[in-house]
């Protein structure tokens, strides 16, 4: 089973910038897409980033594009969200995603920014 732990979230004004990241533990052997998710305050959860085992496809969301990049590093374990020129819409509960089957997720973390 994987376990994903998200760290980096907090309050931060319009256009400043966030940095999240997500443990992932694991069995070795095991390949699959990982991303982040948010769900905004009376908002369905959307998908933000989706990023495959190779770093060779990248999906984002529209609204998110141009301003966050996703990145993965397969011998740490690790997915990283660098959220650029935030805006107050962006404020959401993120959680860290792994296509694995189940799917996992994490806790989820919160961002808020200001405007």
């Amino acid at each position: 089973q994987v376990q994903l732990v998200e760290s980096g979230g907090g309050s931060v004004q319009a256009g400043e910038s966030l940095r999240l990241s997500c443990a992932v533990s694991d069995r070795p052997g095991r390949v699959y897409d990982l991303g982040w998710y948010r769900r905004a305050p009376g908002k369905e959860r959307e998908v933000v980033a989706i990023i495959s085992w190779t770093g060779d496809r990248i999906i984002y969301a529209d609204s998110v594009k141009g301003r966050f990049t996703v990145s993965r590093d397969n011998t740490k374990k690790t997915v990283t969200l660098q959220m650029n020129r935030l805006k107050a819409e962006d404020t959401a509960i993120y959680y860290c995603y792994a296509d694995t089957q189940p799917d996992a997720w994490g806790p989820g973390i919160q961002v808020t920014v200001s405007s």
